[in-house]
Parts: structure tokens; sequence; C-alpha cells
């Protein structure tokens, strides 16, 4: 696959945070001595990891903006462009030795992600797309899965956790489509769900409560492998809403429509 010189910046960035993040998370498992030392040595990890990646990114494009989950926005002198960073997406995974975590960048034009990079760096697994390229697993171009009926749907889903999201209506959600697919499935890192579906292992997904960073490179992927990513009502705007329903064209419209159901009053 032939890639971008803004593609290829990317990746090499990615790819340098991801050094650093796999040589911290072979530490990990001789630091479970308390909550805290771990938790804090994967913030550093985290804070270290973002720190690669924004060098490399605004050596290469000085003029970018950048926006993480780690740091205040910066904005362009452009004003057209800007990285959309989360260095490390997964770290409740990472902190419990769980090799299913992601560094993502996504570059964003004119209010539209035209490039998107997520690299697990514990599978050595790196996901590029470019808006009108296609999406790829490494060299292999990806393609969202044929399924089309919720019956034969296996579907990726966030789960609430302490002192996040909305329980009640997650529960009620989950109710929903669990009843409706042949299994349900969560990883940790929405980056990843999302990298899934684009991948064709998923046949679906969807989330609330997110921001930015957590699903612009997803999205983009999705699109580019042939499926759709959306708000809960089907528009485009997934960022403002902090939502994202995927799938392809069949799974996509069954799963909005089962989260669309009203909620039981007994």
């Amino acid at each position: 696959m032939a890639r971008s010189a803004l593609l290829n910046v990317m990746v090499q960035a990615a790819f340098k945070a991801g050094k650093s993040l796999s040589r911290d998370f072979g530490e990990v498992q001789n630091l479970q001595v308390s909550l805290k030392g771990p938790a804090e040595y994967v913030a550093q990890a985290h804070r270290k990891a973002e720190k690669i990646v924004r060098e490399e990114l605004m050596k290469a494009r000085p003029t970018y903006g950048f926006l993480s989950d780690e740091a205040d926005e910066v904005i362009g002198t452009d004003g057209a462009h800007r990285w959309i960073v989360n260095a490390l997406d997964g770290t409740t995974n990472f902190l419990h030795g769980i090799p299913l975590f992601a560094s993502t960048i996504a570059l964003e034009r004119n209010g539209e992600i035209v490039a998107a990079v997520v690299l697990n760096a514990a599978t050595d697994e790196l996901f590029t797309a470019e808006r009108g390229g296609g999406a790829f697993l490494n060299d292999r171009r990806l393609r969202v899965a044929a399924r089309k009926a919720l019956s034969d749907a296996v579907i990726g889903c966030s789960v609430p956790h302490l002192g996040r999201g909305n329980h009640g209506k997650f529960l009620i959600e989950l109710r929903h489509v669990m009843g409706e697919v042949a299994g349900m499935r969560r990883l940790g890192s929405t980056a990843l769900d999302l990298a899934y579906v684009a991948a064709g292992r998923f046949d679906g997904f969807w989330e609330r409560d997110l921001a930015e960073w957590d699903m612009a490179t997803g999205v983009l992927l999705i699109r580019e492998a042939g499926g759709y990513a959306t708000d809960f009502d089907g528009g485009n705007d997934m960022f403002n809403a902090g939502e994202v329903v995927a799938g392809n064209e069949y799974i996509h419209k069954a799963l909005r429509d089962v989260l669309h159901r009203p909620v039981p009053t007994r």
C-alpha cells in the first residue's frame, strides 16, 4: 500500500510511542504491590508516549493544531489542520497487564478526519486509513463484515464503570441489544473496538460519553472499510454528541433501531 507523506509521519510517531509503551508495559507486572504505584506508573507512561507523539507531529507540521486527552488544546496557526491524539487508549488494560491498548493519531482538515492511525504495539497490529484511500491492517486492505442480521452478529460495546457513564441507561440498552445478537464483546479500548469493526471482527459497535480522541480514528477506519459510523440519529454529529454507532449498512440500521426502543415502564 502507498502512504502519503503525512500518513508516514503519523505512523512513525505511533511506532515511536508504541516502542516506549512496550517497554513500560513489560514492567507493569512487577509493580503490582499497591494500587497507587502501578497507576502512577501507567500515567507517566501515557504522558511520556504523548510527549513523543506530540514532538514528532509538531516537528513535521508545526503550524497544525493539537488536541489530546492529556494536555490543553493547541490552536494551530494554519487554521485548517488539527492532530487529534490519544497516546494510550486502554489505560486500565495497560495497568492490569492486558495487551489490548492503542496509540491513536487522527488528522483533521477543515473539520473532517482525513487520516487515521491506530497501533496496538503489544500485538504489532497497525490500522491505517486515508480519506478516499481505503483502510488497512498492516498491509491488508480491510472490509467491514457482510452479515445482515443482528441474530448472526457479534456486537462490541462499552461498559460504564465507577464514576463514568450512565449505568442505568446502558443496562437498558444492553438488555435490548443482547437479546437480539449472537454475542457481545468489550475490549477496553474504544479505538480498538472501532478498528475491529473496520476489520470485520466485530459486526457493530455503540458507545456514549466519548471524546473526539476516543473515536476520531475509528470513524474514518470504518467508513474507509465500507461501513457506517454515525451518531445515534444517523447523522454526522458524533463528536459534539459524544456518541457513535457503527456497522455495515444493515447492522448499523438494525442496531440503531434497537437502541431507539422505548424504555420499558416495568
